[in-house]
């Protein structure tokens, strides 16, 4: 198979390795953790009970102004989001890393003098914690924050966002308090499986539209992520076992790095015009070589700090025009995404997420899995600045109704047609991933290799052991 693979505008994503702004950032974390023991516990305990680097659940930290030409000199800028009064934000602005609130007094001998995580849900946590402290901020804040532990003036807090992303903390009108929980339910209880998939997307953009007129895009868009997560994870095991770790802290999935959707070729565009309507920015456009047949379309959206990996099948003739926009029309034949949403349906509809992909301490969470009896896929990409490997293969049951249109349109085999019925088909994985120097790209030649590596056509669903399963990492 051609792997060769290309990214349209190039130059504008392509991605720097941001090692020495790392490195300063960790030092003041680091010098945190030995100044307060809550933390530092804390810091062991997610290694130990969820494979988990303490440095990716960092939402943000405090210095003094006079580590501001430190900042600058690393790659970091000023930021113009809201925050208190005499105080400046400072993030990268193409690197993966939490952000630094610079004010007087927020830090001693590169001591900062406050850090925070990010949870999913404050509630959660302190009740996993034992911790008797107030909440600030009301339930439908864009920002909440809770003071977990105060030691000799260094403060650990958390904070839970919701379609927010700057520092103040005010409290939501009765009114939208009530939007936020009826567009929580819109996104949980919407109906996915229609007589016509037509049907499915139309009802999809109208509750969009519902959402974004109730709460505004970008809590609309916070909380069908959330909801979306949800759904794929009740479908796979790997994510049930590893959301209990989490849980357990009471940290949830604020380390998710990427959400993965495929779509068939008639609905991508509307895919992508429902991300765009939640403000999502179109980033790197990947095609395969003429063999491989596929495509993607990576979007970002920097409010709430979610991306989505949106997957295509693709024609050779195809590469080079924006199938982000351009309406497909039905193949002659079907790849690995167009023959998985025509198993199961399409991410956006009946199928939910391909997969989740969450940031992890790579090599530690393989072993922790392992001894879960979940195993994991040999690394797709094993890099010093990008590891990545899926969990193996978790089998859905296919409806016979789906298997049979395929074979009527001489689009999969007799005998495929037989073991799709009786085995199912490989439906959803968690993917592990480790990033160093912020990277924010994706390993873009070995994203061929894995999709073929989990195309139905190749795979048992009822023993799922998908290529090379091994217990340590090694070359992809």
């Amino acid at each position: 198979m051609n792997s060769q693979i290309s990214s349209l505008e190039p130059n504008k994503f392509d991605w720097p390795l941001a090692y020495e702004a790392e490195g300063l950032l960790r030092r003041f974390i680091h010098s945190f953790l030995d100044h307060n023991q809550f933390a530092n516990r804390l810091a062991g305990e997610m290694q130990r009970l969820t494979g988990t680097d303490f440095y990716e659940w960092v939402d943000h930290f405090t210095v003094g102004a006079e580590h501001a030409e430190d900042l600058l000199a690393v790659g970091l800028i000023r930021e113009t989001v809201e925050a208190p009064f005499q105080t400046e934000v400072y993030g990268h602005p193409r690197a993966m890393m939490p952000r630094v609130l610079l004010q007087s007094g927020g830090s001693a001998r590169a001591v900062p003098a406050s850090l925070t995580i990010r949870t999913e849900s404050l509630v959660d946590f302190l009740a996993r914690q034992n911790l008797a402290t107030e909440i600030h901020g009301e339930f439908g804040a864009g920002l909440r924050q809770a003071l977990f532990s105060n030691e000799a003036n260094r403060r650990l807090l958390g904070v839970e966002r919701l379609g927010y992303r700057g520092f103040m903390i005010d409290s939501p009108a009765t009114k939208r308090v009530g939007a936020v929980i009826k567009v929580r339910e819109l996104w949980r209880a919407r109906k996915r499986d229609f007589g016509h998939d037509a049907e499915g997307v139309t009802h999809v953009l109208d509750l969009q539209k519902q959402a974004i007129d109730l709460v505004g895009p970008d809590i609309a868009c916070d909380l069908f992520f959330a909801e979306e997560r949800s759904y794929w994870e009740m479908r796979n095991r790997a994510a049930q076992i590893q959301k209990r770790r989490q849980d357990s802290l009471g940290l949830g999935w604020s380390n998710h790095d990427h959400h993965t959707f495929r779509c068939s070729r008639p609905f991508f565009a509307d895919l992508i015009e429902f991300l765009l309507r939640f403000g999502f920015q179109k980033r790197e456009r990947y095609y395969a070589g003429a063999e491989a047949g596929w495509g993607a379309q990576i979007l970002e959206h920097f409010i709430t700090g979610i991306t989505v990996f949106a997957d295509v099948d693709l024609m050779p003739e195809e590469t080079r025009i924006d199938f982000s926009i351009e309406r497909l029309a039905e193949a002659p034949r079907l790849g690995t995404v167009g023959l998985w949403c025509a198993l199961h349906g399409d991410s956006l509809l009946q199928a939910g997420m391909h997969h989740l992909e969450a940031r992890f301490d790579f090599s530690l969470l393989r072993e922790q899995l392992a001894a879960e009896g979940v195993h994991t896929m040999k690394p797709f990409s094993d890099f010093v600045f990008l590891k990545q490997a899926f969990t193996e293969g978790e089998g859905w049951q296919v409806n016979p109704a789906r298997v049979r249109t395929l074979l009527a349109k001489k689009l999969i085999t007799e005998q495929q047609a037989d073991g799709f019925i009786k085995t199912g088909a490989i439906g959803s994985h968690l993917e592990n991933l480790q990033r160093k120097g912020g990277f924010k790209g994706f390993n873009q030649r070995s994203v061929s290799a894995i999709i073929a590596a989990t195309d139905p056509r190749t795979q048992h669903a009822q023993h799922l052991s998908p290529v090379n399963t091994e217990e340590s990492p090694s070359k992809a």
